[in-house]
């Protein structure tokens, strides 16, 4: 299962795939902008993307809408650790299929893996 990893942190994207090593076996892809995100969802087609919202270049949420274009049925997950109303439906709006507040926990992650892929991962 292919994951994409999108953050401008080197520091987030580390704590994300310890996260997801800890969990399962997925081939984990990395980006750090918005512009990354497309590029590498494009021609990796991720079963799921975590992407953050404030990323050099193109934000998480223009980076959602590109991705959908691409492919309808696309499972991007935000991670930010602005907790704000407007940024979680803007993400919601642009096609997100779920949210995560970081600082980014091992079970919440499991949650959102369970919730989004099923129990298959």
């Amino acid at each position: 299962m292919k994951v994409l990893v999108c953050d401008d942190s080197i520091l987030a994207r580390s704590q994300m795939k310890d996260i997801l090593e800890g969990i399962g076996e997925f081939e984990i892809l990395e980006g750090k902008t918005g512009t990354e995100a497309v590029e590498i969802f494009k021609e990796n087609k991720p079963d799921i993307a975590f992407l953050d919202i404030v990323m050099p270049d193109k934000n998480g949420i223009e980076a959602v809408k590109e991705i959908m274009e691409i492919d309808s049925d696309a499972k991007v997950v935000m991670a930010s650790s602005i907790g704000n109303n407007k940024y979680l439906m803007a993400a919601l709006e642009a096609g997100a299929v779920e949210f995560i507040q970081k600082p980014v926990d091992a079970i919440r992650v499991k949650e959102v893996l369970e919730k989004v892929l099923g129990g298959g991962f």
